[in-house]
């Protein structure tokens, strides 16, 4: 079965990637960044070139299901929303273990203002990555998909998760079972769902 290729960088949105340059506007595509992982090793995005690139922070079960298919997951912590993230990289990393993650895991970021990851201030100032009603991000669960070219094709919000699984199959139109968009779009409600639950309605926020 052909690999699928499809590489999530997870964002559990975001606080402390590096870039090999500092000038994020002289960018051309993701591949130009590199990002600090959960362990305090810098990681060239270059890595992910020639793959499908999802930025976002779910995805968790789907990396279970698919990895064996082509299926990363890079999760890039941020504290900037609600306090949802206020531990160091350790107490992050045990948490996720606690889930049995499996994904790649990085330090946190921030995905705002003027200490935003230049990765992020180039994804936003991307054609097709501008948010809306400005560009910032607005909330925890916005997505960026980004082509086998490191180029931003889509931005979704944090309730567009069920439409994401249309424009996959738009790059995966050779890829015919069918059952992984179902699956897809069953894992961003389930996500959501449990999101949802475990910061809302137990006060976790």
């Amino acid at each position: 079965m052909r690999l699928i290729g499809s590489t999530v960088l997870f964002s559990v949105l975001l606080q402390a990637m590096s870039a090999p340059t500092e000038d994020w506007q002289t960018a051309t595509s993701i591949y130009d960044f590199s990002a600090t992982d959960i362990d305090g090793n810098v990681v060239s995005l270059e890595k992910y070139r020639g793959n499908v690139v999802i930025i976002t922070n779910v995805f968790a079960e789907m990396h279970a299901k698919y990895a064996e298919r082509g299926l990363r997951i890079l999760a890039f912590p941020s504290n900037q929303f609600g306090n949802q993230e206020p531990g160091n990289e350790s107490q992050i990393k045990q948490f996720a273990q606690s889930y049995n993650a499996q994904f790649d895991m990085f330090a946190k970021i921030d995905v705002n203002g003027p200490n935003a990851h230049p990765l992020w201030k180039w994804m936003k100032e991307q054609p097709n990555g501008k948010g809306f009603l400005g560009n910032s991000i607005k909330w925890n669960f916005t997505k960026f998909l980004i082509n086998r070219e490191g180029q931003v094709m889509k931005r979704y919000g944090p309730m567009d998760d069920p439409s994401v699984c249309t424009n996959i199959l738009h790059y995966y139109r050779h890829y015919r079972d069918y059952s992984f968009c179902s699956t897809l779009v069953y894992h961003f409600i389930f996500s959501f769902s449990m999101w949802l639950w475990n910061h809302l309605l137990l006060g976790a926020c």
